[in-house]
């Protein structure tokens, strides 16, 4: 995925702050390259992506996310983001692991 930045302001670094997940964090998984997958249950006004990946300090991450066009530039606009319970884990490894067994 090729962007040149993020789009932050006062209203979703909050949303994503409130769940204890850290701006730096946050930037460090779409750096790391996270797994993505539409969001088309939330998408009515703008297209919406999910993704999952871990924290350069091992920790699942689960965000949601926009894109934003500006002078020729593509900007990442994060909406959520919160840590992954114990079990959304097992399921997305699990998911990953047979996914990865009809590739070879």
């Amino acid at each position: 995925m090729d962007f040149s930045g993020f789009d932050w302001d006062a209203a979703n670094r909050e949303k994503c702050r409130k769940h204890g997940v850290s701006i730096a964090e946050i930037e460090g998984l779409f750096l790391a390259g996270p797994s993505l997958w539409p969001d088309l249950k939330n998408s009515a006004l703008e297209p919406r992506t999910r993704a999952i990946g871990k924290a350069a300090k091992g920790r699942w991450i689960f965000a949601v996310f926009t894109m934003r066009f500006r002078d020729g530039f593509v900007f990442i606009r994060p909406i959520s983001a919160r840590y992954m319970h114990a079990k959304e884990i097992v399921h997305y490894e699990k998911a990953q692991g047979a996914s990865r067994s009809y590739e070879r």
